[in-house]
């Protein structure tokens, strides 16, 4: 320590400044301290001794050499704190300018880094703005290669302009005599229109119009006897008793009422058979809607005692809870049972299974039984259907009505096995209903022949043609034997004892493919239309929402949302949407099932039971579900995607307002639908559904797609090109 503070001496003697460490000025303060210290006793001491001159242990007074000593050792104390106090000060100021420096170096390192950033970020930004204009150039400069290319195949080849349409005069100013459904004003302008006027009963003399027909009679038979009187006076011929008799006749009954007189009639349903007049008959025709096109057509039956139906199938028609038949049954059975040809057109939902299912079990049973002897003969009756859904559903049909029968019913379908389905077909059934592809493999492989087989029923023909099934169609009508087709001579009787050729045909809608088919298989058959062809039943409530693509999803959650414990069919155009709307569903916690032409038979099986058996309340499905396909309580129909044509969409909406019950369609429309705005306007104004007001806004939906508006062209509508 001594020898620490005797260096630091050192240095501060020294006559250059010296800098001194921190813990070197900790040891020069420390001495000084007990420098300090050390002095205070020693003059505290001397004090002391000045005070008490007298005390035995007291020194002697200090002489003036120890006085002066004293006097300089204080001034020297004094000058040497002085210089400490101004050397701690010169320390103290010189870290402050040091902190202080180190302080503005740090501050110019930062406004160093800053400066450093902002040029990196005006270089980054002139790059960019460089890179953005090379790009311009390059797209100019490409743009006029282009031009100049299109000038070179120009001059050389020569260019194909759009020739302007001319539009004649005839044309331009042509007056449009047809009326279309919505330009008629009338219903909408007057209430009277909504509610015709009818004449009144009980008006005048108590008859309709006040007209009596009784003394309309009398008089006629009155003015008849004085006519024949004056003939015969001019004549000069007596009046024969034979003739006399007859007009006594016509005089007493024109006293009486016949069943054509004009009075207030019962109506047809408090009849019975035998009461029904033609006019009765006409009025229940137009009550079901049920119009026919042929010659020789039995009576429709207006309930299922009066249908002629064996006690079995009657049974088994109450046992299936039918009450009352629908007017498609009412018009087809009795024709079926007659054996003849018909085509039914109807609407969706309206029951067409059950109206050729029972004339055909009725047919089967007046054949012999199918056995070891026959069988190998191939089945009595096949039923084709387009989608292994509906075969498998009427399949269904057709054993619960076959059940007092014993009829055997097998149905052969893809997705299974060919083997299986030949080995029943062998083992012998009266009834095969089948879709035209897997048919037309069997016929093909000899898994089974048609050689016994008069019957023959095309369900949903149209969708069928769609398909592409006509030449399957076409092959397995042509398996049949051609020996026992009816006469085409319509006059002449069919042979009751003989068995000949019987073809149903049910379609929703008609095309000409439909109508071909018809012609060359069909002997002189009945047309059966049940209300318009094309046509979704009246218990549906349609509604159409014009949407945006990206407002599809919040849309179909907010209806799905609304039906509780209400099950709902969502259809969509194409495989690959079917799954993305079932899994977006599926995480939104709905219980969804889907159903498409990629799932196994297996898999689409197991969706529809779970469906049918509410343990999925929704169905995602594309046109494979759209036609026949009975699912019983389906509440809405949801089109999240519309159907590229009118009449798959009738197809759809008629899942639902099925047996009497009503349901709701709902249809989400975007501008890319244009090509069946035209048709679904149509539709949606002949049922007086509500037509969106940008549907009938839109140009699209004025006129059908290729043909010419009738109006002349306004100023801003584009030339039309060729």
């Amino acid at each position: 320590m001594k020898r620490s503070t005797d260096d630091i001496g050192e240095k501060l003697q020294a006559k250059k400044p010296v800098f001194l460490t921190k813990a070197e000025r900790e040891q020069l303060a420390l001495k000084r301290r007990q420098d300090e210290f050390e002095e205070q006793k020693r003059r505290s001491e001397q004090l002391l001794l000045q005070s008490n001159p007298n005390s035995s242990t007291s020194k002697p007074p200090p002489s003036s050499d120890d006085a002066s000593r004293n006097h300089r050792s204080s001034r020297d104390y004094d000058r040497d704190r002085d210089r400490d106090r101004d050397r701690d000060r010169r320390d103290r100021d010189r870290d402050r300018d040091r902190d202080r420096e180190r302080e503005r170096e740090r501050e110019r390192e930062r406004e160093r880094e800053r400066d450093s950033e902002r040029r990196n970020r005006d270089r980054e930004r002139d790059e960019e703005h460089k890179a953005r204009e090379k790009a311009r150039l390059e797209k100019l400069a490409e743009r006029e290669r282009e031009k100049e290319l299109d000038a070179i195949k120009e001059q050389y080849l020569g260019s194909k302009k759009p020739k302007k349409r001319v539009i004649k005069p005839s044309e331009k100013f042509r007056f449009s005599f047809d009326w279309e459904n919505t330009e008629d004003t009338s219903r909408d302008m007057n209430v009277l229109y909504q509610n015709p006027h009818e004449a009144r009963l009980l008006f005048g003399r108590g008859f309709r119009a006040g007209m009596d027909r009784r003394e309309q009679k009398k008089l006629a038979a009155k003015n008849e006897k004085e006519l024949r009187d004056e003939i015969r006076k001019k004549d000069g011929i007596e009046e024969r008793p034979e003739e006399a008799a007859a007009q006594r006749l016509k005089e007493e009954a024109a006293d009486m009422y016949d069943t054509f007189d004009m009075r207030v009639d019962r109506h047809w349903s408090e009849k019975k058979l035998e009461e029904m007049t033609e006019r009765d008959w006409r009025i229940f025709r137009e009550d079901f809607n049920i119009s026919y096109k042929g010659s020789r057509i039995p009576r429709p039956m207006r309930s299922w005692v009066e249908s002629k139906l064996s006690n079995e199938l009657l049974k088994a028609v109450e046992r299936a809870g039918y009450k009352t038949p629908s007017p498609i049954q009412m018009a087809a059975i009795p024709l079926g049972l007659q054996q003849r040809d018909v085509i039914g057109v109807a609407e969706t939902g309206s029951g067409k299974t059950a109206a050729f299912v029972l004339p055909m079990l009725t047919y089967i049973t007046r054949l012999p039984p199918i056995s070891e002897e026959n069988e190998a003969e191939g089945p009595y009756a096949v039923v084709m259907a387009p989608t292994r859904e509906l075969a498998q559903q009427i399949e269904e049909e057709t054993v619960k009505f076959a059940h007092y029968l014993g009829i055997k019913v097998v149905s052969i379908v893809g997705g299974q096995s060919i083997e299986e389905q030949g080995f029943k077909i062998r083992q012998g059934c009266e009834v095969v209903i089948a879709t035209p592809g897997r048919l037309i493999d069997c016929l093909e492989r000899r898994y089974a022949v048609l050689n016994q087989c008069n019957y023959v029923v095309l369900d949903e023909a149209d969708r069928m043609i769609d398909m592409g099934f006509e030449p399957q169609v076409v092959g397995v009508l042509d398996a049949m034997p051609s020996s026992n087709f009816k006469p085409e001579n319509e006059d002449e009787e069919l042979d009751e004892k003989r068995i000949y050729r019987t073809t149903y045909m049910f379609s929703a809608t008609m095309p000409p493919a439909v109508e071909r088919l018809a012609r060359k298989y069909l002997r002189n058959p009945v047309v059966v239309t049940i209300g318009t062809a094309g046509k979704a039943t009246d218990l549906i409530t349609q509604h159409v929402i014009m949407v945006k693509e990206s407002e599809k999803m919040p849309r179909l959650q907010k209806l799905l949302d609304e039906l509780v414990d209400k099950t709902a069919i969502v259809f969509v155009n194409t495989k690959k949407t079917a799954d993305h709307v079932s899994k977006t569903l599926e995480k939104s916690g709905y219980r969804v099932t889907t159903l498409h032409g990629g799932k196994s038979q297996e898999q689409r099986e197991i969706s529809l039971e779970g469906f049918r058996t509410k343990r999925f309340n929704v169905l995602v499905a594309t046109d494979v579900a759209g036609r026949g396909i009975d699912i019983p309580d389906v509440a809405y129909v949801i089109n999240y995607d519309m159907p590229t044509n009118i009449e798959m969409y009738t197809h759809r909406i008629g899942r639902t307002g099925r047996a009497g019950k009503t349901g709701i369609a709902s249809t989400f429309l975007t501008l890319h639908d244009t090509d069946v705005f035209y048709d679904l306007k149509q539709m949606l104004t002949q049922s007086n559904s509500p037509v969106p007001p940008e549907l009938a806004r839109h140009e699209a939906s004025k006129f059908k797609p290729g043909s010419i508006p009738d109006r002349p062209p306004r100023r801003n509508d584009t030339v039309f090109a060729h």
